[in-house]
């Protein structure tokens, strides 16, 4: 995967709660098809790469609160 420092991060909108948030890069998922995602408060740590299916899947979850609260 590219490095991460040189990839253009994007944070969601509702991320100014100051909750958990996390990026992602977008334009690299659109060449490769690998979807980096990294916690916004940690530039530095690891990126976890999933699959654009898997990140659709992930966001519609979220977006339908499929996931709820344990």
């Amino acid at each position: 995967m590219t490095e991460p420092q040189t990839l253009r991060w994007v944070k969601s909108s509702y991320s100014n709660n100051g909750g958990t948030c996390v990026e992602w890069a977008p334009a690299h998922a659109s060449v490769t098809g690998i979807v980096p995602v990294r916690d916004s408060k940690n530039a530095a740590g690891p990126v976890l790469g999933v699959s654009v299916p898997a990140f659709a899947s992930f966001v519609a979850g979220v977006k339908d609160d499929g996931f709820g609260i344990a």
